[in-house]
């Protein structure tokens, strides 16, 4: 759950870590939340049935709130790419989603909002991150088509789509050198620190965004609007024409 610990209210958080089954790393991050600690494997649906008894055990119909914080690349070029990795980006990025907004959605009898964090490799081609990005892309169009349906029944579902995060993962396996050198692809010159995609959960969990659904929201610090051009060197004024031809 790489963005749980900045996440301080929220109606249900789903994580899963790389060794299903940690007790112990899911109370830390619960202690930190105010949390209620549940492992469960979420690509399986018994787990997450099991997770969605335990919460309505805990908060009856006041459950009104779910966010999903899962996800991991499995990161290979196409031609390295063989069916158990194209299968695990799409476990770990699709599958978990799916069983939560429809296991979820008929136990939030009474509406609420269900937030899932994406990825700009779903909107974007990143290098080596076809499956990965396909299945984020995947992702986004469940997040709408579900916002589509459940909305008659007062349930909001969107996501977000962070860029670059200064997660402990993503610190530990790339150099300072990278992180430097990023700054000059973002607009906002800097990475996000993992307080930065909370915010944005929170705003959609809550009833701050009461009248959104459906939406899919760069978390980027505007990367994902800068087109991958070279610099151009015109000079100050300068005018381009393209001359008339008869």
């Amino acid at each position: 759950m790489g963005n749980a610990r900045g996440v301080k209210e929220v109606g249900l958080a789903l994580g899963r870590d790389q060794a299903v089954g940690d007790q112990e790393l899911a109370e830390a991050i619960a202690g930190e939340v105010k949390g209620v600690a549940c492992v469960a494997d979420i690509t399986a649906r018994a787990d997450v049935e099991r997770v969605f008894v335990e919460a309505g055990a805990l908060f009856g119909d006041k459950l009104r709130g779910l966010v999903d914080i899962v996800g991991m690349a499995d990161i290979r070029s196409i031609p390295d790419t063989d069916d158990a990795s194209w299968n695990r980006n799409f476990d770990l990025n699709v599958r978990h989603a799916y069983l939560a907004i429809q296991i979820g959605a008929r136990v939030m009898t009474n509406g609420g909002s269900m937030v899932f964090v994406s990825s700009i490799s779903g909107t974007h081609s990143i290098e080596n991150e076809v499956s990965y990005g396909a299945a984020k892309a995947a992702l986004n169009h469940l997040v709408r088509g579900a916002a589509h349906e459940l909305g008659p029944r007062n349930i909001r579902v969107n996501a977000i789509t962070p860029g670059f995060v200064r997660t402990p993962r993503l610190l530990a396996a790339l150099s300072q050198d990278f992180w430097t050198g990023l700054k000059t692809y973002i607009p906002l010159r800097r990475a996000a620190d993992p307080s930065d995609i909370a915010k944005a959960i929170l705003f959609l969990a809550s009833d701050m965004s009461s009248y959104v659904t459906g939406a899919v929201i760069p978390i980027d610090g505007g990367l994902s609007t800068v087109a991958p051009v070279p610099h151009i060197p015109f000079a100050p004024g300068m005018q381009t024409r393209v001359a008339a031809r008869s």
